[in-house]
């Protein structure tokens, strides 16, 4: 499994910013990384965190690895979305994609890629407690919906969704 994260779309949710403060950005986004560091350590994925770059990046993306996590930069006048979607047109449906932005989930869906939402990937990262309720929550829900009939039978989509859900 491959993760493609939109990553201030993730980090806005997991670690709210305060106005302005650049170090603070900096500060934040080392948060992130040691969050998804440590993630990582315990579901052994890639990870792919793209941040946008496209108002005061580089001239050419800038790529690195930090602690076990590939970092993408867009760079300067291309969006992070412009970079994920390209990630997930390579990927293909080996990817799942963390995002909130209704754009990036549109073209993931359509490619068959699963899409998770920044808010409950951040829950799966940040409190571990909350993992086992929120499987047998996951797991209670299934048996609920699994009835027979095609009014109730789940969508493709769901289905990838709650298959990638079950494997963060």
């Amino acid at each position: 499994m491959h993760l493609i994260i939109d990553g201030y779309n993730l980090l806005h949710v997991t670690l709210p910013l305060s106005q302005g403060a650049s170090e603070d950005l900096q500060r934040k986004r080392e948060q992130l990384i040691d969050q998804l560091s440590s993630y990582r350590q315990k579901k052994p994925c890639e990870i792919t965190v793209v941040f946008d770059g496209w108002r005061g990046g580089w001239g050419t993306e800038k790529r690195e690895r930090n602690k076990g996590i590939d970092l993408v930069f867009s760079k300067l006048g291309e969006t992070a979305d412009e970079v994920i979607k390209r990630l997930v047109k390579e990927r293909g449906s080996g990817a799942v994609v963390v995002t909130s932005d209704r754009d990036i989930s549109r073209y993931a869906q359509r490619m068959s890629v699963a899409v998770i939402a920044s808010d409950q990937f951040g829950e799966r990262i940040g409190q571990s407690a909350l993992r086992r309720e929120a499987k047998d929550a996951l797991e209670e829900e299934e048996t609920e919906t699994s009835k027979k009939g095609p009014s109730r039978t789940l969508s493709k989509r769901e289905k990838r969704r709650r298959a990638a859900l079950k494997k963060l």
